[in-house]
């Protein structure tokens, strides 16, 4: 059997790996020149099993307008001539209720959860280096009111047995020593013990180095036209330069750029790319470096150790296909970083970056099926690619290969939108 992968991130590549493990001949389609070189190149770090929750929720649409007039916002939204972008964002606010809520963290969890235990067997499995720590994150409130409205997600966290601690800011010095320079900013924290850190393109090429090194073949530089259909199957995958690359299934795990590809085809998913920024500076002092990740409620900002380096990842930009870092775009993120941690980096040597996570209106991704027989989903992942890469990845793989999934597909799939 013969599987074509459209996209090298960490999605499309955690998808080749569990399907050439299983004897699958893969080829892996790109239109960057190696792996992880779009989304997955440098995101938060965070692998953020506790923290997999949707951004629609209730009283998020007021928080939002909140957001817009602060100077240093965590959201914003450019006033588009969009249909697709306005439809989207109306989606997104009819999923911020208690029920649609609860149904959409279920499904998610219940991919985190199943990533969480299968990357181990695959760390094992390979030896790859990726900068990983099991440290946990420490969501830090900086006001009374944010640590008394975090007893809802411990409720949740409760409810799917995601394991935490509340902690007073002895106890959240006691977990990242360096917060003792700041004590003042902050009146408690959450950690999430279970969560791990590390860095996601590290990961990705290391993962594509095994892949070869099990028969996978990658063909870089190929920017995908269209996909051919024949009747109710998938025909080839056309592109640019190559021409046409067939098998005997397909599976699409090209992030915000897939709807461009499948609409053509009847496929129509509201995935939209929400634009984040990024921040990568050295280690200057490690007594005054985080030591995993701390999540800063205020600004939404997330400050991740990767080795001897410090990445500081946030914001959500409604832009469209915009890939411009202006001169100002990370501003947010160097302010958090400075605010808490003003002697762990230098901020003089920061490399910033932006990229566009693939969001669905109700934070859940799409995977397996679709109308065609032999193609696949494995997109919309959002914030969460790199946390539920392993786990969505394997489960895509089994559904290819006929093989019942070791979760529930039940409201993962492009049905969903459909009904």
């Amino acid at each position: 059997m013969k599987v074509v992968v459209m996209g090298a991130g960490v999605i499309g590549v955690t998808t080749a790996y569990y399907l050439a493990k299983q004897g699958v001949e893969v080829v892996v389609i790109d239109r960057q020149t190696g792996p992880g070189l779009e989304t997955s190149y440098a995101n938060a770090g965070q692998l953020s099993y506790g923290m997999s929750s949707p951004w629609a929720a209730p009283g998020i649409p007021m928080k939002a307008v909140k957001w817009m007039f602060m100077k240093r916002r965590p959201l914003f939204i450019w006033p588009l001539v969009s249909p697709t972008m306005w439809k989207w964002c109306a989606q997104m606010v009819r999923n911020c209720n208690e029920d649609s809520y609860r149904i959409n963290k279920g499904r998610m969890v219940r991919v985190s959860s199943y990533s969480r235990d299968v990357m181990p067997e695959l760390i094992a499995e390979t030896g790859i280096e990726y900068d990983g720590r099991q440290k946990g994150t420490l969501q830090l409130f900086r006001t009374e009111k944010q640590l008394k409205a975090s007893k809802a997600d411990q409720e949740v966290l409760a409810e799917y047995d995601s394991p935490y601690e509340v902690l007073g800011p002895d106890a959240c010095i006691a977990t990242e020593p360096a917060l003792a320079e700041v004590r003042s900013k902050f009146v408690g924290g959450l950690r999430l013990t279970a969560d791990r850190t590390g860095d996601c393109r590290m990961f990705t090429i290391a993962l594509t180095e095994k892949c070869i090194e099990m028969g996978v073949e990658f063909q870089y530089g190929q920017l995908i036209k269209s996909i051919a259909v024949e009747g109710r199957k998938i025909a080839g995958v056309d592109t640019e330069i190559g021409g046409r690359t067939t098998g005997d299934a397909y599976v699409c795990a090209m992030g915000s750029y897939a709807t461009s590809v499948l609409s053509p085809i009847g496929i129509r998913l509201p995935v939209y790319p929400v634009k984040g920024y990024s921040v990568t500076l050295p280690v200057t002092d490690d007594a005054f470096a985080p030591q995993s990740t701390i999540m800063d409620e205020t600004h939404k900002v997330a400050i991740t150790r990767l080795g001897d380096r410090i990445r500081v990842a946030g914001q959500a930009e409604i832009a469209g296909y915009s890939n411009r870092l202006g001169p100002h775009a990370t501003d947010t993120v160097k302010h958090v970083i400075n605010d808490l941690f003003p002697r762990g980096g230098d901020i003089s040597k920061a490399e910033g970056w932006t990229g566009l996570r693939p969001m669905t209106p109700d934070g859940t991704p799409v995977l397996g099926a679709t109308q065609f027989e032999n193609l696949f989903l494995n997109t919309g992942h959002g914030t969460l690619g790199w946390t539920m890469a392993c786990g969505s990845g394997r489960a895509v793989a089994d559904v290819v290969l006929g093989k019942c999934p070791e979760i529930s597909m039940d409201g993962l799939t492009a049905g969903r939108y459909s009904r």
